[in-house]
């Protein structure tokens, strides 16, 4: 009886286990000097959510210079920053960011001005893969600095500056800081607004709510914020105003209304749900707070700027409808 051969069935060896990212020491260079520790983290660490990188800044996993630091924290030119494996991406894991330009409002070498659209976010961050900076760094790969030198609420519309040079950018924060210029927004609220000029100075303190919202409130030992509201046009029962910023903390303008009784029509967060709802049936489903005007020297010239983004369609409609009321 012939035995049958045995055969030997080559096997595919088994891939090696990807290795886990290792930490990181990176030194910052003069492009990133004086920049925000969570703004350069986000560019180091593409496609992490922002909420992991805060995690492992307040944990004490990234440390600049080996000490503990907050989020907020400036770094400098040879600064040694510890970078822990905070779920990089893998290296043939491309993030598909799509590019887009924004109406220009102003641009030169040096500063970009666009009148971002309601509803879109400025940063990727809090559930959102990518926004305005990421959008406009794709379309414009050849640009080698392009950084944001203030924030606009994602359902804010209007305009936004965004530097191309480091030190533009240091001169608008510094700007920003000393309350240089002028920040000017239209807003529709609830209520008549009888005052023509009237200064709002209450002091706001961030919080975050059991559901991880970050909220402000107004508090006495919060930070001095300062807002000036002017009357522009009155409607049935509604207001529109014009409220200029002297101090720039978060959703300033929308909590120092509301906390006087003229909350924003669509505000979501500080606004009321039954006003929301009638102005959705007629239409308009955003928040109408729009950054309007803005009066500022030139970073780097000097030179008087005066820069104007109109209201959107949607808010010039709203008007019109209330206005047939």
């Amino acid at each position: 009886m012939r035995k049958e051969s045995s055969v030997l069935t080559p096997t595919t060896p088994k891939p090696s286990p990807p290795q886990a990212p290792a930490v990181r020491l990176v030194e910052v260079t003069e492009e990133h000097d004086g920049q925000r520790l969570d703004n350069f983290l986000m560019r180091l660490c593409k496609g992490v959510p922002k909420s992991h990188i805060y995690k492992a800044v307040r944990g004490g996993e990234v440390r600049v210079n080996k000490g503990r630091v907050s989020p907020d924290a400036r770094i400098h030119a040879g600064d040694i920053v510890r970078v822990p494996p905070i779920r990089l991406p893998a290296v043939d894991q491309k993030r598909v960011v799509p590019g887009a330009e924004f109406p220009i409002v102003f641009e030169d070498e040096g500063l970009l001005v666009i009148d971002k659209p309601a509803g879109t976010a400025v940063h990727g961050g809090s559930g959102v893969s990518f926004g305005v900076i990421e959008a406009l760094r794709a379309a414009r790969p050849e640009a080698r600095f392009l950084e944001l030198a203030h924030r606009l609420d994602r359902d804010t519309s209007g305009l936004l500056l965004i530097a191309k040079k480091r030190n533009v950018l240091l001169s608008l924060h510094e700007m920003f800081r000393e309350s240089k210029g002028s920040k000017h927004y239209l807003a529709l609220v609830e209520g008549d607004w009888v005052n023509a000029r009237q200064h709002i100075r209450l002091p706001l303190t961030k919080w975050t709510t059991q559901t991880g919202e970050r909220r402000v409130k107004v508090e006495a030992e919060g930070q001095v914020s300062h807002t000036i509201v002017s009357a522009q046009k009155r409607f049935n029962g509604y207001s529109l105003v014009d409220a200029e910023l002297r101090t720039g903390r978060t959703h300033q303008i929308r909590v120092h209304l509301a906390s006087t009784g003229f909350p924003i029509v669509g505000d979501d967060k500080y606004g009321r749900d039954e006003t929301r709802a009638k102005f959705v049936k007629l239409g308009f489903n955003r928040m109408f707070l729009h950054a309007h005007r803005l009066d500022i020297p030139h970073p780097l010239t000097q030179e008087a700027l005066s820069l104007i983004a109109p209201l959107p369609k949607a808010c010039e409609a709203l008007l019109q409808k209330l206005e047939q009321q």
